[in-house]
């Protein structure tokens, strides 16, 4: 095929080798270059040579999401790929993960950073999908004054801001204050990748039976978790697969009118906590 006549690949980008991010991959990878993302080279290599074998067609790399060069060298490698149509940002730790530093470094900054790098990529009419999390939701919001620093900060000196210093020294909160910094950062985020035609939006996941969820419910969390699934209107865990499906929901043309949003995919947790349903376990 001649050079004027060469197709342009669709890159669908994955930042995180879960499972939410593969049911997202292979709902809406066929027919695009997958470019898959992660810290762990091993992992990564792993994950990649499933969907290969499945028969979807993937570009590796490592990144290093608290590293703005790492971020800025995925997206121009995304880039190069072709045309970025969809991004999906899950990489994350989690509370029985890692420190408060490191959940404040990933969770927060390294959302911040894919945000930007990737909004210089963006093809007009793509979309993106942060996954933040439901515990954004159960926190107080922060006040006017500092919900307007997390969304207008420059990137490289959110954490020097004096309630992510609070969040890192308060240990279980650093958690939920970098997530819902991941809520108002992409709603900030909006107008911006919109100069681009393109959108973006974040998704709170509830109570996932994922590797990271699991972990946490054999936490000392656990048991607060499990009242807080029998309690939720769905009475059930949540599966990647929920998650993956309301992904692509904002990812396609059907949400085309939606961006800057939160779409809270908890099984109706948050609606019980909220309205006096929740039923704290014996």
């Amino acid at each position: 095929m001649s050079a004027e006549h060469a197709v342009i690949a669709d890159v669908l980008v994955i930042i995180g080798t879960g499972a939410m991010g593969m049911s997202v991959a292979r709902r809406m990878g066929a027919g695009r270059t997958i470019v898959l993302a992660d810290i762990d080279e091993h992992l990564l290599a792993q994950v990649a040579e499933g969907l290969i074998t499945d028969g979807h067609h993937v570009l590796k790399k490592t990144v290093d999401v608290t590293s703005r060069d790492s971020v800025a060298d995925l997206a121009a490698f995304a880039g190069d790929a072709g045309r970025v149509v969809h991004l999906v940002h899950t990489a994350g730790l989690s509370p029985s993960q890692a420190s408060a530093e490191a959940i404040l470094a990933v969770d927060l900054l390294g959302v911040a950073l894919v945000l930007e790098e990737f909004e210089h990529v963006m093809a007009p009419g793509g979309s993106g999908v942060v996954i933040a999390s439901m515990s954004a939701h159960i926190i107080p919001p922060p006040d006017a004054a500092v919900e307007a620093q997390l969304a207008t900060t420059p990137t490289d000196e959110l954490l020097s801001l004096p309630a992510c210093i609070e969040a890192m020294n308060t240990g279980p909160l650093a958690y939920p204050f970098a997530k819902r910094a991941n809520v108002v950062r992409v709603a900030a985020a909006a107008k911006s990748w919109g100069r681009r035609g393109a959108r973006i939006n974040s998704i709170s996941p509830g109570i996932i039976s994922t590797a990271m969820g699991r972990l946490e419910l054999d936490s000392e969390n656990g048991q607060m978790m499990r009242a807080m699934v029998k309690s939720s209107g769905s009475g059930r865990l949540g599966t990647p697969d929920d998650i993956g499906a309301a992904a692509e929901l904002l990812l396609g043309p059907l949400a085309a009118f939606i961006t800057g949003i939160d779409l809270l995919v908890d099984g109706g947790v948050i609606a019980a906590l909220r309205t006096g349903g929740f039923e704290q376990a014996d």
